[in-house]
This record gives structure tokens, sequence and C-alpha cells, in this order.
């Protein structure tokens, strides 16, 4: 869905931080979502975990920096990194190209699927939050 300019797909799952969460079998697929991405600017650098990281929900666990901003990934769930996208480590840039492709960051084994179903999903929940969202960075 396009809300404001920004590009929002409806299938996905997004926290409150504006990283999005994709479902795929049982590993969750994490990236930034295109609000973020174009707010940071160009992304320079991105913290890639190790692989078998402990996560817990709302704790962070990765960074990711702009030439203007400074980022932190909090975990969506509970569980652990099963992998990282290693081409984020030569090319950054591929969030702001290709955010929910590949740009995306790292795949997470959650303990418990059903932990999504907290995270903001559906247009009736997207949109207010995002346009929320919106007017409160352009008073910041």
């Amino acid at each position: 869905m396009q809300i404001q300019g920004y590009d929002m797909p409806d299938d996905l799952y997004y926290d409150e931080h504006h990283f999005w969460v994709r479902p795929q079998g049982d590993i969750l697929v994490m990236g930034m979502d295109d609000f973020a991405q174009q707010l940071a600017g160009q992304v320079v650098y991105v913290q890639l975990p190790f692989d078998g990281k402990a996560l817990q929900t709302g704790k962070k666990f990765a960074r990711v920096e702009s030439g203007k901003w400074l980022g932190t990934a909090y975990s969506p769930v509970d569980g652990s990194v099963d992998s990282s996208n290693q081409e984020l480590e030569a090319i950054p840039s591929l969030i702001n190209q290709d955010c929910y492709g590949k740009g995306w960051m790292f795949k997470i084994r959650p303990r418990d699927i059903s932990q999504i179903q907290k995270l903001i999903h559906g247009r009736e929940a997207v949109e207010p939050w995002l346009i929320a969202d919106i007017k409160k960075y352009k008073q910041e």
C-alpha cells in the first residue's frame, strides 16, 4: 500500500521503530521500512550481529547509520539470529535501493512465531500509525 508517498506492503508486520518482518516458513526476514530509509537518507553502515545471537523482544541487537542518522534495530520476537545479509557490509545502500528485497537485513529464528501478532499489521493499523509518525517527524 502507498501511504503519503511511502511504500508499506500489506503482507508485512511492522514494529514501532520502522522495521518490517516477513514470515518465511519458520524464519522471519527483517529489514528497515520505506519511511525509515527515506528519513535516514543514504545508509552507510549496518552492524551485522553474529549468527546464533540470542534475541529478546524489544532489546537492541544491531545498529544502522547514515550520514545524518543513527538507528537501532530492536528484536521483534524472542529467538536468535539465523543469518544476516552479508552484502550490506560492502553495499549498505541496498537498504535505500530495495528495502523490501535485496536490502533485507536479518533472518531470525523465533522461539514463538505467534509473537509477530503483536506487531503492526494490516491497513487499518499501519495507516494511522504511519500518518502519526509522519506528522511527529515533520515537527522535530
